[in-house]
């Protein structure tokens, strides 16, 4: 099959980030062939079917560097509380009583509500394996919808001392020998679906927990992400296992490099960020969770100076609540701006690169995704602008940062298929599975005892 999206606004995201008025794409199977005019591309793709995009802004599918799908069953029962507090009271009780039919439910909700918010690709960090076959579902919900992405096979080791489930901690030689069994069952050079490793923060790995990550990762050139420097728990954790920084130790030891995507980052210091640049490590930068959380306010700006990858994220949706790309684009211009006060600190159009081709490059995917090119793959999205929010409207790409609400989104192909066309999603029954979502988040909630943060009394105020 092939399709002309044919008189839109374009945001192209090349090298010369052009974007063009009355524009038109022409997809052939899962590549992009040609960027012209509509005229131009009826003459030369006669067979080609006509998607009418007048109206509407074409764009690069966005792409989320760091989300915890599993979450999407928790939204709303971790507010107003510190990392630590969040994980050991909810979170970590939440996943100790996970199923891996409650872990496909939350993914195809995930996967679901990031087409709709014109998310093409998801790295997903799934660190709970109290059961087998976690992944297994998270890799069938991806499939099921058409999603792209990485699936990170996670881990804790220890912890307990710090208030982690006795039942989430593994051995570090299990951990590793699940992930790389999942990987030899999915991984395929080119496939849309990857399994990655996951090894989860400072204080719930030791040592021996990343050493080996670093080992799989050489051995079948797997993506690997974790968490670094998001709290200031990680850095005393840290300074007093290791008498370092987290990102220091993890350099010493062989464990960073450009296969590494380390999410929030919000603590490092100058040095760290020049041992980031020298290893060439990328960034999955979460402004909503990280003022959610309060953790803190990264040094994007610095990071981008330096010349370090940062892709954007959302995390995961009991920390943000959500899976929107927009809204986490938004709030990463506006933190910088605010905490800086300077207003040209960060641009609506450096926060749409984290989005779309910083992404990609944080991923590893920057030769195929993450820009509307010949040659490329069809992952795009089409936002009807046509509303009271986004009109009047002068630039496309501020209109999408500052004024959209992410509901835009109208169409989606991920690898050339349709995953949502004119507002229906193709591959799954989404009321369905909202329906579905809703019981096991209520069930689990349950079983985990969480429902006690469904019933709190009303606070106005945390003091």
């Amino acid at each position: 099959m092939s399709f002309i999206f044919a008189d839109a606004w374009l945001i192209t995201m090349n090298e010369q980030r052009e974007v063009l008025e009355k524009a038109s794409v022409c997809i052939e199977k899962d590549r992009i062939v040609a960027v012209s005019t509509r005229q131009d591309l009826e003459r030369r793709f006669p067979t080609a079917e006509i998607v009418d995009c007048k109206e509407r802004i074409i764009m690069p599918g966005m792409v989320n560097t760091h989300t915890h799908l599993f979450q999407t069953l928790l939204k709303g029962l971790g507010d107003d509380m510190v990392l630590k507090k969040w994980f050991t009271c909810m979170t970590g009780p939440s996943g100790v009583h996970l199923t891996p039919e409650d872990a496909h439910v939350a993914a195809l909700h995930g996967c679901v509500e990031s087409i709709r918010s014109g998310v093409t690709t998801l790295v997903d960090f799934m660190y709970v394996h109290t059961r087998p076959g976690m992944i297994k579902s998270v890799v069938n919900a991806f499939e099921q919808t058409g999603m792209r992405g990485f699936v990170c096979r996670g881990f804790i080791s220890l912890g307990e001392e710090y208030g982690v489930p006795r039942e989430l901690i593994e051995e570090p030689e299990h951990a590793i020998g699940d992930a790389r069994e999942q990987m030899q069952r999915y991984n395929q050079p080119g496939g849309r679906v990857q399994v990655g490793v996951a090894p989860n923060m400072i204080w719930a790995v030791d040592e021996k927990g990343y050493r080996l990550t670093r080992k799989l990762a050489n051995e079948q050139h797997a993506l690997i992400t974790t968490h670094l420097a998001e709290t200031t728990f990680e850095l005393q954790t840290a300074a007093t296992r290791y008498g370092q920084t987290d990102t220091e130790f993890l350099s010493e030891i062989g464990f960073l490099g450009p296969d590494v995507l380390a999410a929030h980052c919000v603590h490092c210091k100058p040095h760290d960020i020049r041992i980031l640049l020298h290893h060439n490590t990328k960034v999955a930068h979460n402004p909503c969770s990280n003022l959610y959380l309060a953790s803190g306010c990264p040094p994007i700006p610095e990071m981008l100076m330096a010349g370090v990858t940062v892709g954007l994220a959302s995390d995961g949706p009991a920390s943000s609540n959500n899976h929107s790309l927009f809204q986490a684009m938004k709030f990463a211009a506006l933190m910088q701006k605010g905490f800086h006060q300077d207003a040209t600190i960060i641009t609506a159009e450096k926060v749409m690169e984290l989005a779309t081709i910083d992404g990609a490059r944080a991923v590893g995917l920057e030769k195929e995704i993450g820009s509307i090119e010949a040659g490329k793959k069809a992952d795009l999205i089409v936002i009807d602008y046509n509303n009271p929010f986004m009109t009047p409207i002068h630039h496309p790409v501020s209109a999408i940062v500052y004024s959209a609400l992410g509901n835009e989104v109208t169409t989606v192909m991920i690898d050339g298929k349709f995953v949502m066309r004119d507002g229906v999603v193709t591959g799954v029954n989404e009321a369905a599975v909202r329906q579905q979502a809703q019981i096991h988040a209520d069930d689990l909630a349950r079983r985990s005892g969480s429902d006690q943060f469904k019933r709190r009394a009303w606070r106005s105020m945390g003091i």
